[in-house]
């Protein structure tokens, strides 16, 4: 039995794909376009686990970590 993802992907054979299927980003152009890649869930800030929450997170934790280790005066 197929699952509902595979049912809904369009059938490509090799002959499909070659050089100019391969689209070259701009150094930030892959972070606009898919930033769920790199901050996890988007949502719209209502849940803890929201993208924002979990760089706002890491921004402290890791000024807390080089505080405490004496790199910094002021957090």
């Amino acid at each position: 039995m197929e699952s509902q993802i595979e049912q809904q992907l369009p059938e490509v054979s090799a002959a499909d794909y070659g050089d100019d299927s391969i689209k070259t980003l701009k150094w930030n152009e892959h972070i606009r376009l898919r930033p769920g890649m790199y901050i996890g869930r988007l949502g719209d800030g209502t849940s803890p686990e929201d993208g924002i929450y979990v760089l706002l997170k890491e921004v402290i934790d890791n000024s807390i970590d080089e505080f405490m280790m004496g790199c910094g005066k002021v957090i």
